[in-house]
């Protein structure tokens, strides 16, 4: 594993930065010309430092935008509201009905974190997002856990509505490489996910096994029952159909969910990456840094991809099923499967982004990342070693990401320095989000009660905007 991680060659560094644009050339010169003089020289040329303090990337919201987003953001920065949103947002609907809920909630929440509902809908707030140098992922709202399964009729919609995300997402011109989400629980029963788990701790898959149950072959996985064996079959060839439909066409970000399945969820990432991640990464896992064993997954999944000889694509996050995962560790009497300290959790996801970007920098086409978090630190780190690394900021192996109707403090302020940024955009109707956001709510309950910032930037541009129209009027 030591060869994957060895830093590129100087000559590699120099074959990059000759193609690189004529203001980088220069800054590359400088900094080998320090380097050779062993002394620290301030290339005046070097980018700028990202700063995320500017009110600025909110003037290009409208005043019903701002004022939306202030008190979205004031009502999420209360714990027992964000706790019990869901019987909140239960009683409410109770009192007023399903129609005149959906009136309530659509101007507020709905549209803070919502695209819409319709493809109208849905390209009307993608066209805005695109104009202001943003890309959209989108998300179906659908996924289950357990006790949640429904059969193979619920699977075989769900797969209709992922099969025309894959569809909405590259028909439209909404942005250069369309990503979307994928949640492997929507079209595979969790029971079945938890039970693949538990077997994978004493055997083994092949993943040839599961490639070759895509392809239709009559497969049979030891440990299973026939109902088991047949569900996951059926599971495997959905699964199968939307790798066809996004090959070549958008890039398919497969979320990790609760430790109890993410195993299974891995081994069928994985077994779609061979199958379709040949010449390039279309199919991308997700890895959760808050958890323990998270860098070791990533390795494994390096050495998997070089052993197999397909390209990796890698959604690195911090995580958001911490509460859960640890009330859970604690009824099992288990170890805690989460880092014990935030500085823990934050060394972890930086030293699993200078794996992944050294190897990036050594082969730009076999590995991708997308840096999915809305940690300014984070970001400054990533931003840096790029350009440390001679990484193009817009050639596709380096991405970021943050959550729509969050961070765009941060989004906006990549996205002029010419960084390639992704919002995850879910849509649908208020009846089929309203799970999704209350779930959203209370695993993203940190992010949402550490927003002071952004609360501050957009008060500062209401103030600025406020005086502006008072000086006018003088």
């Amino acid at each position: 594993m030591s060869s994957v991680l060895r830093p590129p060659a100087l000559h590699y560094f120099l074959s990059l930065r000759v193609m690189s644009l004529a203001s980088r050339m220069l800054a590359s010169q400088h900094a080998k010309l320090a380097a050779v003089k062993g002394r620290d020289l301030r290339d005046p040329v070097a980018p700028t430092p990202l700063s995320f303090e500017d009110p600025q990337a909110f003037r290009v919201k409208s005043w019903w935008e701002l004022m939306r987003a202030l008190g979205v953001f004031r009502l999420c920065s209360f714990p027992t509201l964000v706790n019990n949103c869901g019987k909140v947002m239960t009683f409410t609907r109770t009192i007023l009905g399903k129609q005149a809920f959906a009136k309530v909630l659509r101007p507020f929440v709905y549209a803070q974190f919502v695209a819409g509902e319709t493809e109208k809908e849905i390209s009307e707030s993608m066209e805005k997002m695109s104009s202001l140098g943003l890309r959209p992922m989108l998300a179906v709202p659908i996924e289950e856990d357990l006790g949640e399964s429904t059969g193979e009729r619920r699977y075989n919609d769900n797969l209709a509505a992922m099969l025309e995300c894959v569809r909405m997402s590259h028909c439209n011109s909404w942005s250069k490489d369309p990503m979307m989400q994928l949640k492997i629980t929507a079209l595979v029963s969790p029971e079945l996910c938890v039970k693949l788990t538990c077997l994978l701790k004493e055997q083994q898959y092949d993943l040839d096994l599961l490639v070759g149950a895509m392809n239709s072959e009559a497969v049979v996985f030891p440990g299973l029952s026939d109902s088991e064996n047949t569900h996951f079959l059926c599971g495997l060839r959905r699964l199968d159909q939307i790798g066809e439909a996004s090959i070549n066409k958008v890039r398919i970000l497969v979320d990790a969910e609760y430790t109890y399945m993410n195993p299974a969820l891995s081994l069928i990432t994985m077994a779609m990456m061979k199958k379709f991640n040949q010449d390039d990464a279309w199919i991308w896992n997700t890895y959760q840094c808050y958890l323990k064993e998270s860098r070791d997954l990533l390795l494994e999944a390096i050495r998997l991809s070089k052993d197999l000889s397909f390209c990796l694509g890698v959604k690195l996050v911090r995580g958001a099923y911490m509460d859960k995962e640890r009330k859970l560790a604690d009824k099992e009497r288990r170890t805690d499967p989460i880092h014990e300290t935030w500085e823990y959790t934050n060394n972890c996801y930086n030293g699993s982004l200078d794996i992944m970007l050294n190897l990036i920098s050594q082969h730009p086409d076999r590995y991708k990342i997308i840096v999915a978090t809305h940690n300014e630190e984070s970001v400054k780190r990533a931003v840096a070693r790029m350009d440390e690394l001679g990484i193009d900021r817009n050639g596709g192996s380096v991405c970021f990401g943050q959550l729509l109707g969050m961070c765009d403090h941060v989004s906006l302020t990549l996205a002029q320095q010419g960084f390639s940024v992704y919002k995850s955009v879910p849509y649908g109707s208020v009846d089929d989000t309203l799970p999704y956001l209350v779930r959203r709510a209370q695993e993203n309950r940190t992010v949402l009660q550490g927003i002071r910032k952004e609360r501050d930037l957009l008060r500062q541009e209401v103030h600025r905007r406020v005086k502006e129209k008072i000086t006018w009027a003088k």
